[in-house]
């Protein structure tokens, strides 16, 4: 077995789901299928919450809830995986007279408990691609680096933690600098964790973007319906990593943040460091950048980047992720479509996908397994 297989998924009280379940007789893609505002994204956001983080939509606990329950939820999956048979499942446990918005999220795995859903990466890989990401190359540079530290995460399951400790030192420093009567000692105390864990941050998004290019020219020849993103990270820190070691990088930036204390305060926030990076796409074929192609080009950049993503897993670990395609098919014409299945059935993954047009999905319908989503209820196509 080189991909990890979902065999049984269960929800309780979750989304728009009370209950419900879904069999798995064999690999091979899943399609689910039904109305718009039926629930398919939900039963893919409940997968995605098997990986580290938050989930396809970054929802918060509560909003995962049903909303006919007292608050509490559960995910929970039997699958196939990177250590054989297991059982991983994440919720809200029942509330025990506390306020279920603030309770925490268990995590567990073969019904013993785990620190958070970081250990699920010892089972299994997750990625995704949802109609949200469409815009990514025309938005913010903050989304393009929330969408490489997803990519990042899902071959290196510490990384959100050592972004979730940076954003923390950088709170903590602007607080110090709100206040002219803080202490340099402090300041230099924090300003040294900050450049330690912002090199860190830097340097695992620079290796991923290394490998990541590594797999997309490999399939430079491979499915040419798709163009060929060419990525980058802009940032001098991430520059400086292959000719300078992490001490140098960490003392330049330390001094840095020292002599810039005072615009620093005066704009309330810290002005430079890997928290400003921007993640660069470029169209190959054309030698423009992403944001400047068509949509449907965007769309399938989008698309190769993230079928390369899954392919550097399945050589990193030795076996394919999850993938959830939330509505990807809908705008591809048919070449891309067709082009898009042979991808697929080429990784070998269980590819999750979802759509409202059943007839988009006519060319792999015979070796899929395809369910009918409709009004919290989930059963197989007949």
């Amino acid at each position: 077995m080189t991909a990890a297989f979902i065999q049984r998924l269960t929800l309780t009280n979750f989304r728009s789901y009370h209950a419900a379940q879904v069999s798995l007789e064999r690999a091979g893609p899943v399609v689910l299928t039904g109305a718009n505002g039926a629930g398919k994204t939900n039963m893919i956001e409940a997968i995605s919450l098997l990986a580290p983080g938050r989930g396809l939509r970054r929802a918060t606990m509560d909003e995962l809830a049903f909303s006919e329950g007292d608050g509490s939820w559960a995910v929970s999956v039997e699958i196939e995986g990177m250590q054989g048979l297991s059982t991983l499942g994440t919720g809200i446990d029942p509330p025990a007279g506390e306020d279920p918005a603030t309770s925490s999220r268990k995590c567990r795995i073969d019904r013993e408990g785990v620190g958070s859903a970081t250990a699920f990466a010892e089972h299994l890989r997750v990625v995704w691609l949802t109609p949200a990401m469409d815009p990514l190359f025309n938005g913010p540079a903050s989304e393009r680096r929330r969408f490489l530290d997803r990519l990042v995460l899902a071959v290196d399951a510490q990384h959100s933690s050592r972004v979730s400790a940076l954003e923390r030192s950088l709170r903590s420093r602007n607080r110090l600098l709100e206040d002219p009567r803080s202490d340099p000692h402090w300041l230099d105390a924090i300003e040294h964790e900050t450049a330690e864990v912002a090199v860190a941050v830097a340097a695992a998004r620079a290796e991923t973007v290394s490998r990541l290019s590594g797999a997309l020219a490999a399939t430079r020849d491979q499915s040419p319906e798709f163009p060929m993103p060419e990525i980058a990270l802009n940032g001098w820190m991430e520059q400086l990593l292959p000719s300078q070691s992490a001490r140098e990088i960490e003392d330049r930036y330390r001094t840095l943040l020292k002599d810039n204390r005072a615009r620093d305060a005066a704009a309330g926030r810290t002005l430079d460091g890997p928290h400003l990076s921007d993640f660069a796409v470029t169209h190959a074929g054309k030698g423009i950048p992403a944001a400047d192609a068509s949509t449907g080009e965007q769309k399938a950049l989008l698309i190769r980047l993230v079928l390369a993503h899954a392919r550097l897993i399945k050589e990193m670990t030795g076996f394919a992720p999850l993938l959830l395609l939330d509505e990807v098919v809908a705008h591809l014409d048919p070449a891309r479509r067709a082009a898009l299945y042979d991808a697929l059935a080429a990784l070998g993954a269980q590819v999750w996908m979802t759509g409202a047009d059943p007839a988009a999905f006519g060319d792999i319908v015979g070796r899929a397994q395809v369910f009918v989503v409709h009004a919290g209820t989930v059963r197989p196509a007949r």
